[in-house]
């Protein structure tokens, strides 16, 4: 017998109880297993990862250094998920995802309808003279298009399938529907906090309802997640390109509140009503 196989012996026994106790327990508990495995998968490529952007950089992470961080995590996501789905918690298509050509139909309808609601806005908020478009800012949009693109769709890819996929399909075993989505959207918001407390914090509220609008898109599209995942993506790559770009600078005539406190949307009033309005748009069509 290798060492390799008597190890797995005798820690066979010990897996089998765990995953009893978890196949037996409220959903609660599995969800919080799943976000502990993660963390602890994560960990040490975190620790590694944070020492040598310091030691590069001689002080604290800079916003622009965390991104290797998140890649990191987000690229374990599918990997702790299908443990779970090994498991015998789940399959991918349970989750929403599947592997079709109306899935990239579904995210071009959620991309198009993201983009439309902030183009809305915006367009808005300049006609009012809330804002006005830094015109000269415009030619560094090709540029930065391609790489905030495909952040765009990694991010909301992976934020989907496990936010609007595993997290609200586990939680849906025990829970009504309604009461899902508030968990599960309310958990969305929080882990925001962190990437960043000052800047999030305002946007709680906001965070909150886009996570209920994504349930609302899920169950729009047959509980696939083509839609949520374009409308997630498509809202990420436009204030990206907005804020990457700088193209937008406020004129102050309305509190931030109204259009967006520290310039992020979900943190005003009109970036609310323009998830709030993408909601009913999905509930009047679909």
């Amino acid at each position: 017998m290798t060492f390799l196989s008597f190890s797995v012996s005798l820690l066979e026994p010990s897996v089998n109880t765990l995953l009893a106790l978890l196949k037996n327990s409220p959903v609660v508990i599995v969800v919080l297993f799943f976000f502990l495995v993660w963390a602890i998968f994560w960990l040490p490529i975190a620790v590694i990862s944070s020492s040598i952007l310091k030691f590069q950089n001689g002080e604290s992470l800079q916003s622009e250094q965390k991104i290797p961080l998140l890649v990191s995590l987000y690229l374990l996501a599918p990997l702790v998920i299908w443990i779970f789905h090994w498991l015998g918690f789940g399959t991918f298509a349970d989750d929403g995802l599947v592997s079709s050509f109306s899935i990239l139909i579904s995210l071009l309808i959620g991309l198009s309808l993201g983009l439309l609601g902030l183009v809305i806005v915006f367009a808005g908020q300049l006609w009012l003279g809330w804002c006005y478009l830094e015109t000269s800012k415009l030619k560094a949009i090709p540029s930065i298009l391609l790489p905030i693109s495909l952040i765009a769709l990694f991010v909301g890819a992976i934020e989907e399938l496990v936010f609007r996929g595993f997290l609200f399909t586990t939680l849906e075993k025990d829970y009504p529907f309604w009461l899902a989505a508030i968990i599960s959207s309310l958990i969305f918001a929080i882990l925001h906090l962190v990437w960043e407390q000052k800047e999030t914090i305002p946007q709680l509220p906001g965070l909150w309802l886009m996570g209920m609008i994504l349930v609302v898109a899920r169950l729009a599209d047959s509980h696939h997640l083509g839609i949520a995942w374009g409308l997630h993506a498509g809202w990420i790559w436009a204030i990206a390109t907005i804020d990457t770009a700088e193209l937008i600078t406020y004129t102050g005539k309305v509190s931030e509140w109204v259009t967006g406190k520290n310039k992020k949307p979900l943190a005003g009033l009109t970036g609310v009503l323009c998830v709030f309005m993408t909601g009913l748009v999905l509930m009047w069509f679909y």
